[in-house]
């Protein structure tokens, strides 16, 4: 009696972070948006230019979002501001390695996209990197909501709410990124991940153990496969 054929182990689905990760938004779009935000603050709070961007960096590095310091404390409407801060052509912008939308067709697994940036905008990169045809999903931060409250990365609860919604088993998921507070926060909840070096301004993040595995190219994915 001949055996059935072992079965395949499930395909993973790949959640992947989007600034600094599938681009080099450090080349120019960070500086573009900051000053946005710088901006928006300024105007909207009636105050000088050194104390908003004094602010926006506050408010990002507690929360992980400026947005979110900017709801919470100061009562701003979340679309206007995102709408505001990130409406500009980024196609001239754009730096990334060389064969990206190769690299996704041949990639095995799901592609999702879980972003801190709003829809607009990760829209408009994605089809600058010739990605969108791949990623089947879109999480921005728009969507990074529970309980009706904004919970961007690196929220547990809000990783947790996403793999939940997506039917996908935490040791499915591997989650490509180049912030390790996120990275750390996927691995709490036993997701696989890696750690993206090579649009890094910080040497030290280099030599981190948070994460699964590091690589210094998107292309190195196809030659290996994080196994915790």
């Amino acid at each position: 009696m001949n055996s059935p054929p072992p079965s395949r182990p499930p395909r993973p689905v790949w959640l992947f972070d989007l600034d600094n990760t599938l681009h080099d938004a450090s080349h120019a779009i960070f500086d573009a948006i900051d000053g946005r935000m710088t901006d928006y603050v300024q105007h909207a709070l009636g105050i000088e230019r050194a104390e908003a961007n004094r602010l926006r960096t506050l408010y990002w590095r507690r929360y992980g979002a400026t947005l979110l310091g900017l709801v919470r404390h100061h009562g701003i409407d979340a679309e206007h501001f995102l709408r505001e801060t990130h409406d500009f052509g980024v196609a001239g912008m754009l730096r990334a390695e060389r064969g990206l939308a190769h690299l996704f067709a041949r990639l095995p697994g799901r592609k999702v996209l879980v972003t801190n940036a709003p829809r607009g905008y990760a829209g408009l990169v994605l089809r600058g990197l010739a990605l969108h045809r791949h990623v089947r999903g879109r999480y921005t931060i728009e969507s990074m909501r529970v309980h009706g409250s904004f919970r961007p990365k690196p929220s547990r609860l809000m990783l947790s709410v996403l793999l939940a919604r997506e039917g996908i088993r935490p040791s499915r998921a591997i989650l490509v990124e180049d912030s390790l507070p996120n990275i750390r926060a996927a691995r709490a909840l036993g997701v696989r991940t890696v750690l993206i070096t090579r649009h890094s301004r910080s040497g030290g993040i280099r030599h981190s153990r948070s994460a699964g595995m590091r690589i210094d190219s998107l292309h190195q994915l196809l030659r290996r496969v994080p196994r915790h």
